[in-house]
């Protein structure tokens, strides 16, 4: 591993996380992927040569893991958050302490590039607790680390999302009807592996030039859609044939407050406050058109892994 630059990817097991890895393997870096579960990591050491890529236990709550897996590293990358969460203290220790955390200790360990992944409609002005624990997150960064670069994305779609699946799932078991939450709302859907190669093009154009950083930018895929035809294009390619239900607010509540009391939290309240504002990319903030980059549209990924929703496509595998 001699001269090698070593990267430490917080949440580097998740789903984005594993893009990251593997694009940052493929430059070279030696990987600490920094997580809470390091048993979830262990296929991640395939990405690279013997020891190259290493699952440490550094979960961003504990200020002596964190520091130890970010002493001697060059590049820092925290992708560690958390959507969906029983209470505004979970929230808060990791996406707002665990960030500043990740942050400060970065910056007393000399890190050089620093990497946040934040979500568009971080505000602090959010109807939902979770955009103002992104916004907090991102003013703790930049705070502990001023040169940070903040990487806002919208919904990831990918054949591990949570989301398409999610409502792939729906398609799949709801009898009689597809129910739409917000549907009128709108959605710039992305692809993860092009939201990961952004990352690694602020690391390189860093590495090359250091005077070269946008301090934010924001990434949205080619297509704006709402809700309702986000889910329409859903039936289409699962083969459903459905009529789509836009859940009415008051029921939609009485449905999460049941549902995110149960294993998976499939749907919460914060989650529907989310659903009343677009998530869309701000125009006058940086972009993939900044960076030389064309992002790909839903409809050339998603349909070939969402086959396994469609009636007698259990057995399909991606």
């Amino acid at each position: 591993m001699i001269g090698r630059k070593t990267a430490t990817v917080f949440g580097g097991a998740g789903f984005l996380g594993k893009y990251v890895v593997r694009k940052l393997a493929a430059d070279g870096y030696a990987i600490r992927v920094a997580c809470r579960r390091t048993d979830l990591a262990n296929d991640l050491r395939q990405l690279g040569d013997v020891g190259q890529v290493v699952p440490f236990y550094a979960p961003v709550q504990n200020e002596d893991a964190v520091a130890e897996v970010v002493s001697e590293a060059s590049v820092v990358v925290n992708l560690a958050a958390i959507l969906g969460a029983p209470s505004g203290a979970a929230l808060n220790a990791v996406n707002v302490e665990g960030a500043a955390r990740v942050a400060r200790l970065a910056a007393a360990a000399g890190v050089q590039t620093f990497v946040h992944m934040s979500a568009i409609g971080a505000s602090s002005t959010s109807p939902s607790a979770y955009g103002r624990s992104r916004a907090a997150g991102e003013e703790g960064v930049t705070r502990h680390f001023p040169p940070a670069t903040i990487v806002r994305a919208s919904v990831l779609f990918g054949p591990e999302d949570h989301f398409l699946n999610m409502l792939g799932g729906v398609a799949r078991y709801t009898p009689f009807v597809m129910p739409v939450y917000g549907a009128s709302t709108k959605l710039q859907p992305v692809y993860v592996a092009d939201v990961a190669e952004v990352i690694r093009v602020i690391i390189r154009a860093f590495d090359e030039n250091p005077s070269t950083r946008s301090n934010l930018c924001e990434l949205g895929g080619p297509d704006i859609l709402t809700m309702r035809a986000i889910a329409e294009r859903v039936l289409a390619m699962t083969g459903r044939n459905k009529p789509i239900f836009e859940v009415p607010s008051g029921l939609a509540s009485l449905q999460a407050a049941v549902l995110e009391h149960l294993p998976g939290r499939m749907l919460t309240r914060d989650q529907l406050k989310m659903l009343t504002v677009d998530n869309v990319v701000d125009k006058n903030l940086p972009g993939f058109r900044d960076l030389g980059m064309a992002p790909v549209a839903m409809d050339m990924i998603a349909p070939a892994y969402m086959k396994r929703y469609a009636p007698g496509g259990e057995k399909i595998s991606v």
